[in-house]
């Protein structure tokens, strides 16, 4: 399997393969560790091509909310989100096929999580005239803990180690860094993680990174739910946690790319938006106490270098 499976329909093939098992190994850990509720799934057709299953678990003992999607999707053009960045493949059919999940709890000293990977390929004339995997995940702490935070960074910089070591890492931290921002409110969406895009050198060595990132998202996130899952929290904090989760909406909303692609190019509407969380407010000119616990996520909310800074 070289770089020339990238051409092929082959290439679909293999990453779906690999990518429907994702899905069924963290809807089972997350349903383990959440210990109560279970995923219900809907499995649905797209009208111009392809489809997918949305699974969500709600009202757990761990989550207040869950989706883990896997999708399947064609068609004959590229929305215009897509076409007008890469205008190359302007009336190019194309085939995606992606997992993507957000993990909402609901003890506000456990941090919201979102990942995604996905592989791409657009045709014209029966030719392939590209093709990239992307991906990543990254961490949404409302009460940020220094030991959560350098233990999703030391597993993220673990992953990158095959396939470039620290400069890998580097890279595609600081891209998640500047892609997960609120440029509206100057502030990063959490802590940051991995996120890259456009991956296309080598099939073999691109596709193992995208199973990398993929496996490691559970090596990252479940430490993390086991250290924080019965934190005691009061009504203070659960307000504050809905507050944040309004700029989590935001984000979605304003600035994601895929959720843009999506519903440009008439994708399910229900699947696209399970990111949103359950619950989440708005407070007019909210600003926290000074010196407060809620106050300090603000120094959370940009670029660091965290394993230097926390380590």
């Amino acid at each position: 399997m070289g770089q020339h499976l990238g051409t092929t329909l082959d290439s679909i093939a293999v990453t779906r393969s690999y990518l429907t098992g994702l899905q069924d190994r963290i809807c089972g850990a997350v349903e383990h560790a959440d210990g109560a509720a279970r995923f219900r799934e809907d499995a649905w057709v797209r009208a111009e091509g392809g489809g997918g299953r949305t699974r969500i678990l709600r009202e757990g003992a761990v989550f207040e909310q869950a989706g883990v999607g896997f999708s399947d999707v064609s068609g004959s053009r590229l929305p215009p989100s897509a076409s007008a960045a890469r205008p190359e493949l302007a009336g190019a059919s194309w085939r995606a096929v992606g997992v993507s999940l957000v993990l909402h709890p609901r003890n506000p000293y456990l941090p919201t999580t979102h990942a995604n990977v996905r592989h791409f390929r657009a045709q014209r004339d029966g030719e392939t005239v590209a093709w990239w995997f992307g991906g990543g995940f990254d961490l949404t702490p409302f009460y940020p803990v220094d030991e959560d935070v350098l233990h999703w960074h030391r597993t993220a910089r673990a992953i990158c180690e095959p396939f470039g070591g620290q400069a890998r890492y580097d890279i595609h931290k600081r891209w998640c860094d500047e892609y997960f921002f609120l440029k509206h409110r100057g502030e990063t969406r959490g802590v940051g993680g991995l996120f890259f895009d456009d991956l296309h050198d080598d099939f073999e060595r691109d596709f193992g990174y995208l199973r990398a990132v993929g496996d490691g998202f559970l090596d990252a996130y479940l430490p993390i739910v086991e250290r924080r899952r019965d934190t005691p929290y009061g009504e203070r904090e659960r307000e504050f946690q809905l507050y944040r989760r309004g700029r989590y909406v935001e984000f979605n909303l304003v600035w994601d790319r895929g959720t843009l692609f999506g519903l440009q190019s008439g994708g399910r509407t229900e699947s696209i938006l399970m990111s949103l969380p359950p619950l989440a407010r708005w407070e007019y000119g909210y600003t926290p106490e000074p010196g407060s616990t809620e106050a300090r996520l603000a120094d959370y909310l940009r670029p660091r270098d965290w394993l230097t800074e926390l380590a």
